[in-house]
């Protein structure tokens, strides 16, 4: 856009300014009839070359030739006076030092530049910064309204047992932009304020705007950081590290607390300290407080704490600190202090764990991580530590997830949909696949008619599997939880022998059994052992039992009655990889000695009279 354009675009107090640069010498005029003329040549270069400015004298001079014929044939007599006198006054004073002439129209040109220029370092930079910071506040609302959000609700759902959680070092490279740019921003400021003391006027923008700036920056910057304070991993004993957010007392658990906002001049500026809530009283031992700093892996700015323990405070007399809760169900919370301090900044900064239950016998843990799937299945807040005051029940669609988690969270195999079918008919109505469950069915309540509640005959099963049937499980061996109905239809038009391993529905510890069938058409039967709990899996392996199992036929002669693993794999063919392996051959005096002993070396072998 031409110079002379611009400038007459400016409010009037900006066009005084300019009208101070012209003159009789210099008229306005000229700088209006030849703008396009004289802003197409380098008047820098100009000043600098008499013969150069003398060919520009008379260029000029043919240039308002060129106007006063423009006029004539307007017929406008005034303006080619007007040209006749300017030309005269001209060539008074500039016909024998037209370098004079070239000098004036350079400074003129220099002063205009300068003009628009402090109204663009004015009015149209504090519009600019009005607009990063509007653009700032948009994107951290973002952040803090929902992408944090969202990070925390995929953690709860880590820490029973979901998917892994993610995004958070993509969240520290976005909360470390916005703090970066609302620095920059708070600097620009500074500078204005440094430029308004040298050059200022009547309306200055900076005067008007700056403070207002500046106070939003600042709000902006310590919203941002205020809300950027997380705990990256919750509450969590190293001794089972699939259970956090369920704490004994006296046992060391972990925690680690981060800021997303990555800035060098926060190293170390930070120390957090770790407080329990008031519910329930309990004393935190180890060390409490954290300086963060920068960690050397992903530079992210963290304070992990590594050696706490929970004491829980003597009462003495009638103890005031009992509430209507069970232990399991009782929550509490640990929150994360700190404080940052700088000049004309000052910060206070809180982050809380998760709800979390302390127990004080390792007997609790079951119910206590049932309460912490619960809370964590079925609410996002942080802070509702009255949650099963009144607990909110569960759809089958949100249950099913959270048990088949706890299988592949442990184990390398989830839950498939006949499988969760069969647990859904234990704890739905009949007829009702999309019925609620209530918290104390899931927990409290003895499941059909047993004397255990559901969640912990899942607890049982689970530790089972863990403790002996790992590969077992892993490999897909193990059907697991299937009816006796559904195992009948499943088995009938099988070959003789086939059979297929499930979990039995009657053993709260964890039991396994496996079905298999007998005869043709017609004169088909079903047997199942005696289910195998931990006791008898801790002497002998599951898959050497099914090696080495018998029955007694009718010729009291013990058969193998087990051949194919459901649905026609050979047994061999399923089993050889997990039997333990033969004993070595013994060395000649071993031999002696034991002959001597008078001992004959034995195995066990299950039998079975059917």
């Amino acid at each position: 856009m031409a110079q002379w354009f611009q400038l007459q675009q400016l409010d009037s107090k900006y066009l005084e300014q300019v009208d101070q640069l012209y003159d009789d010498t210099f008229p306005m005029e000229i700088r209006q009839y030849l703008s396009t003329w004289i802003e197409s040549h380098d008047w820098d270069m100009v000043a600098i070359s008499d013969s150069l400015a003398a060919v520009r004298f008379h260029d000029l001079l043919a240039q308002l030739d060129v106007q006063y014929s423009r006029f004539a044939l307007e017929n406008n007599f005034l303006l080619q006076h007007n040209i006749r006198k300017i030309k005269r006054n001209l060539q008074d004073h500039f016909q024998e030092d037209p370098l004079q002439m070239a000098m004036i129209i350079c400074n003129c040109l220099k002063e205009e530049k300068k003009i628009l220029a402090s109204i663009i370092k004015k009015e149209v930079v504090v519009n600019q910064i009005s607009d990063i910071l509007c653009l700032a506040e948009q994107i951290q609302f973002n952040l803090v309204t929902v992408e944090v959000p969202e990070w925390k609700h995929r953690q709860q759902i880590a820490c029973i047992g979901g998917p892994p959680n993610a995004c958070l070092d993509q969240l520290q490279i976005w909360f470390t932009a916005v703090a970066e740019g609302l620095q920059q921003v708070r600097q620009q400021l500074k500078m204005l304020q440094e430029l308004e003391q040298k050059y200022t006027y009547e309306n200055d923008p900076v005067t008007q705007g700056k403070s207002a700036l500046e106070e939003r920056a600042l709000a902006l910057f310590k919203y941002l950081i205020v809300n950027s304070i997380v705990v990256e991993r919750q509450p969590c004993m190293p001794t089972h590290p699939q259970r956090p957010m369920v704490l004994k007392t006296g046992v060391q658990f972990t925690v680690k607390i981060r800021l997303l906002v990555k800035l060098q001049e926060f190293n170390y500026q930070l120390k957090v300290k770790a407080v329990f809530d008031k519910v329930r009283k309990f004393n935190i031992l180890g060390t409490n407080t954290k300086v963060m700093n920068m960690e050397e892996s992903n530079g992210s700015l963290a304070a992990e704490f590594r050696h706490l323990q929970l004491k829980e405070q003597k009462v003495t007399g009638n103890r005031s600190n009992e509430g209507p809760l069970i232990v399991t169900e009782e929550l509490h919370s640990i929150s994360f202090e700190t404080q940052l301090c700088q000049p004309g900044l000052q910060v206070e900064l809180e982050t809380m764990s998760l709800p979390i239950v302390v127990i004080s016998n390792i007997s609790q843990l079951p119910s206590a991580w049932a309460s912490v799937m619960w809370y964590n299945m079925l609410t996002c807040e942080s802070k509702n530590l009255s949650f099963f005051l009144s607990p909110p029940q569960a759809t089958w669609s949100q249950l099913s997830n959270v048990l088949s988690w706890q299988f592949s969270s442990i184990t390398k195999r989830g839950l498939n949909d006949e499988q969760l079918s069969m647990l859904g008919d234990k704890l739905l109505a009949a007829g009702n696949p999309n019925g609620l469950i209530p918290w104390t069915k899931f927990c409290k309540q003895n499941v059909n008619e047993k004397s255990f509640p559901f969640w912990l005959w899942i607890e049982g099963i689970l530790d089972l599997i863990k403790r002996h049937l790992l590969c077992l499980w892993n490999d897909g061996c193990i059907m697991g939880f299937v009816s006796k109905e559904r195992e009948k239809a499943l088995l009938k038009d099988k070959e003789p022998g086939t059979f297929l391993l499930r979990f039995s529905e009657s053993s709260r510890e964890g039991a396994i059994t496996f079905t298999w069938v007998e005869g043709y058409n017609n004169d088909v039967h079903f047997h199942a052992v005696e289910p195998y709990t931990k006791k008898e899996l801790a002497a002998v392996s599951f898959p050497d039992i099914l090696r080495n199992y018998k029955v007694m036929a009718a010729e009291n002669i013990p058969e193998n009655p087990l051949l194919y693993l459901y649905p026609n794999i050979p047994k061999e063919s399923a089993f050889t990889r997990y039997y333990s392996r033969p004993t070595e051959a013994a060395e000649p005096m071993e031999l002696e000695s034991a002959s001597e002993a008078g001992y004959i070396k034995t195995e066990i072998i299950s039998v079975s009279e059917v």
